[in-house]
């Protein structure tokens, strides 16, 4: 469906999807449902809640000569190219679909599980902004007891924060499942440089750099660095002797690898 700045599909492909997964092990759906049940409440309390403090503050900005309170804000709006780089826009649409994808898989499923047909799946995109939808009958979603109508509005949220929560685990797991794929104990990475300090300048160190000796301690990560660093400032420098014939051909090509 197309209209002005509005374009719509939906589909019956994923009825059969969605109905097998309403179909495994309904004890486990059960108390899956309602723990999303009870989530779905306690999320919407605390909603309110931070609605209320939200509304306080934006009082008391506008009674008062202060820019903030507290020194900080409850809420911002995401503006693209504001305050979100526009070089993250494609990121952060694709979290928005896949976000919406899960909510409307967790409304569907507890639908069926309900015995609430669901007529259809799709996704939009309004403006330039995702989304998914599923289309549920409303003659039998009126007919349920309240209970299960809460368990079908509190799915889409409970599967939302799920999601956020693999999310942050795969984040910090990152460092544990890519460990294989990288090789450690070749040296100390340069991450910064200190701008006017000794190490900085085209002869000095650049970030990227990787140090794999001081003198003669060697290097193997960041501990031998300190160590190294240590044992340095407390062993007495006795420079070295380079003819100067042999300096003026550095001079001349800036900064050697």
């Amino acid at each position: 469906m197309l209209s002005p700045f509005h374009v719509r599909w939906q589909t019956t492909m994923f009825n059969r999807l969605f109905a097998y997964c309403a179909r495994i092990n309904p004890r486990a759906l059960y108390l899956w449902f309602n723990s999303g049940l009870v989530f779905g409440i306690a999320a919407m309390v605390g909603s309110v809640v931070l609605l209320v403090k939200t509304l306080q503050q934006t009082y008391a900005q506008m009674t008062t000569d202060n820019p903030r309170i507290g020194g900080q804000q409850t809420l911002q709006v995401v503006v693209p190219g504001v305050n979100l780089p526009t070089s993250q826009l494609a990121y952060f649409f694709i979290a928005l679909l896949l976000s919406g994808v899960i909510h409307e898989l967790g409304h569907a499923v507890a639908a069926l599980r309900e015995s609430v047909r669901v007529n259809g799946f799709g996704v939009f995109v309004f403006v330039v902004y995702p989304g998914a939808f599923v289309d549920l009958f409303t003659t039998h979603l009126s007919l349920i007891s309240p209970a299960q109508q809460l368990r079908i509005f509190c799915a889409g949220v409970w599967h939302n924060f799920v999601l956020c929560v693999a999310a942050l685990g795969l984040l910090f797991l990152l460092p544990v499942l890519l460990f294989p794929a990288y090789t450690t104990g070749g040296g100390a990475l340069v991450t910064e440089v200190v701008q006017g300090s000794a190490a900085d300048g085209p002869r000095g160190l650049s970030v990227g750099d990787i140090v794999t000796g001081l003198e003669d301690c060697p290097v193997r990560g960041v501990e031998d660095w300190t160590s190294c660093l240590s044992h340095l400032t407390h062993t007495p420098q006795t420079g070295y002797c380079v003819p100067v014939t042999s300096l003026q051909p550095s001079w001349a090509h800036g900064r050697r690898k």
